[in-house]
């Protein structure tokens, strides 16, 4: 699998924020089927840095529930694997440019 579909998107929250910031740590939506060694060298190709470790969590999709004329319509949102990554000390990523 590419780089490009193997780590989709980065994440930006407060918390996230917050782990940039003190540990220099990055967090990115990635493929289901990735693992930590394949999320490791996509990031290292992909954004030119080196990476000290990886961590990775499967998010469970949410059940939604609506209400309707024809009664309650209940559907789920897909389940997602997050990936965060550290960086060596000296590496940092410019995501979001001043954000």
């Amino acid at each position: 699998m590419k780089a490009k579909q193997l780590v989709m998107h980065p994440l930006y929250t407060e918390k996230i924020a917050n782990l940039q910031d003190t540990l220099n740590k990055y967090a990115f939506r990635v493929a289901r089927n990735a693992n930590k060694i394949e999320i490791k060298k996509a990031v290292e190709a992909k954004f030119e840095v080196k990476v000290k470790s990886v961590r990775t969590m499967t998010v469970n999709g949410k059940v939604r529930q609506q209400m309707t004329k024809a009664g309650r319509f209940e559907g789920k949102r897909p389940t997602w694997k997050k990936a965060i990554v550290t960086l060596e000390s000296g590496h940092k990523l410019e995501l979001f440019g001043n954000a």
